[in-house]
Parts: C-alpha cells; structure tokens; sequence
C-alpha cells in the first residue's frame, strides 16, 4: 500500500511509519516541525527511520496540513490507499493558554486532510481522535457508546468536532473513516509534555514531582508498540462493517498514578521526590479503555505490561539523554 503518515516526525506516527515499512508498505511522511516541543527530539526520530532497511521506501514531506494549497498538491501528486492522520496540536494544558493553535491545525488542518482524501478518492482515512473527548464521563470502563458532548478543555472539543467532521464527510461522499481515541501513551521517544516524560526528567534531576489531585489519578497508560500494532492493523484492512467507525485504542487496564510513579523510580533506580498538588483545569481524575469493539473487529490485544513498558522507557531515556 501507499500510505501517507501525518505527524510522522511525532512520538506515535515515527514508530507506526517504522511498522508500517517492515509490512512493506510505501509510506510518506508529513510533519511541520512546529516548535511545541524539542524539534530536534522529532528530527531524531525521522533519523532512526532513515536507518531501516526499508528507508527508501520512506519520503519525507515538511509541510504545514493548514497550508491549503500544499495539502491539495500532494493529494494531486500521489496516489495514496490509506492516509494516517496524526498530525495535530497536542495537550491538555497548552489549548487553555493557546486556543487559536488548536482551531488552525485541529479544525482546519482536518478539514485539508479530508477535503484532499475526497478529491484523491483516497480509500480510507485513520485519523487520531483522543480518550479527552470523554471529559468528566461517569461511566468506567469509558466505552464508544457512551456520550461525550461535555468536553472539559479545548483540546477534547477539537477532537469531538473532527469525529463529527469526519461522519459528514463518511455520509456525503462515501469514502471510510476510522477515528482512533488513544489512551495516555508512553514509550521510548515519547513527548516531552507528557507525564512519564516529565517524571523520568525530575527523579533523575532529583527536582520534585508534581503529582496533582493528591496523586488520586487513574491512567489507562498503553505502551507505544501496542498502540501502533493496533494502528498498523486498521490501516492495513481492506474492508469494514460500517464506513464511519469510531474505536477505543488502549490497554484496557486502569493503572494507579501512585503506583506508575513507584515503578518508574525503580527502573531509573532513583528515589521520587513527590509535590502533591490540587486538580488543574481541563484535567480528569480517571480514564480506562472499554476495547471490546477494537478487539472483535481486528483482533487487538495489547500484550505490554506497566512494569515491563516502563522498563523499556527507563533504559531508553538513560540512554538517550546520558
């Protein structure tokens, strides 16, 4: 297959452009480079997919999905079967301090992914929604049929508003759409914003934790080679039950904040140094994946334990950063 990888110089789209390419796919990669965090981190992992010995069947495009134009002349120049759409503004926190980034690539950009997908006829179109979109949600384990019109940051309401997008396009011009809601993941190359990524840095710098809530948080943390394998697999399908489909990716394991922090302090071998903080805005105190319907439909099963994922994110952080 040719397959367009949005994002691909992101923690989640580099490891699935590697998957991608030992399944023998053709894939290009898009990515702006935007300065939300260390660009050279993102450089660094577009250079570990240049050592595959696939690597010439991978092509690098940096471009802006808000750029209209550009969007449309590469969905003019290549004919993919699949687009992966990754490609986002990322983070909780940063849409309460810059809402207008997340409205340009979250809204708009999306808008240029599926406007090129339905003028290229493109196949199927996997895009990136978010476990955010639950917000506040009662229920627990969160499942796809529960509902999530009450988003609690700017963020979730972009990701809610490209499934809704995508489900006109779907009723409109009949190509598929399959909308992912990841779950907290973590692994090697992860983001610098995230919380294993934050954590690992301050226990090895001996600077304190903070832990907000009063560490009463619930994560359904995943690790990075299960998400992609799930991804890779859908991407990979050649048909489906229904055209529009929205899937719960995670590992369906609720893990305590607490006890995340236990096991990462012993697998830097490092004693936490732990501020215990009140909730923050646009925050929620527990998420865990309902991922019965990713399981029926494409055999999903997410074989990485906390401890052993953790181990894997340890000892490449030591080893990256010194």
């Amino acid at each position: 297959m040719h397959i367009l990888v949005t994002g691909a110089a992101g923690f989640i789209g580099a490891d699935l452009s590697l998957k991608l390419l030992s399944a023998g796919h053709t894939v290009v990669g898009l990515d702006n480079f935007n300065d939300y965090y260390d660009v050279s981190l993102k450089r660094a992992r577009i250079a570990e997919i240049g050592k595959h010995s696939a690597a010439e069947n991978f092509t690098l495009v940096e471009a802006d999905i808000v750029a209209r134009p550009k969007m449309q002349s590469l969905f003019e120049e290549q004919q993919f079967d699949v687009v992966v759409h990754l490609a986002a503004q990322a983070g909780v926190r940063y849409s309460i301090e810059n809402p207008q980034s997340y409205i340009d690539s979250n809204l708009v950009g999306f808008g240029n992914i599926l406007e090129g997908c339905r003028q290229a006829r493109v196949g199927h179109l996997v895009y990136a929604s978010s476990s955010s979109v639950y917000g506040a949600n009662k229920n627990f384990p969160f499942s796809e049929d529960d509902r999530v019109d009450n988003p609690v940051s700017l963020y979730a309401a972009t990701k809610k508003a490209n499934e809704l997008m995508a489900h006109s396009y779907v009723d409109l011009y009949g190509f598929r759409c399959t909308g992912l809601r990841f779950f907290t993941v973590y692994g090697p190359w992860g983001r610098p914003d995230m919380a294993p990524f934050r954590f690992a840095s301050r226990m090895l710098n001996g600077e304190p934790i903070p832990v907000y809530n009063q560490g009463n948080m619930i994560r359904d943390f995943t690790y990075i080679d299960d998400i992609t394998e799930g991804v890779r697999r859908i991407a990979e399908s050649t048909s489906a039950t229904e055209p529009y489909a929205v899937y719960n990716i995670g590992r369906g394991e609720p893990v305590q904040l607490m006890e995340f922090i236990a096991l990462m302090a012993k697998h830097l071998g490092v004693e936490p140094n732990i501020n215990f903080l009140p909730m923050q805005d646009g925050d929620v105190p527990r998420t865990m994946a309902n991922t019965e319907r990713l399981q029926r439909d494409f055999g999903y099963n997410p074989c990485i334990s906390i401890d052993q994922g953790l181990a894997k994110f340890a000892s490449w952080f030591r080893r990256y950063y010194g």
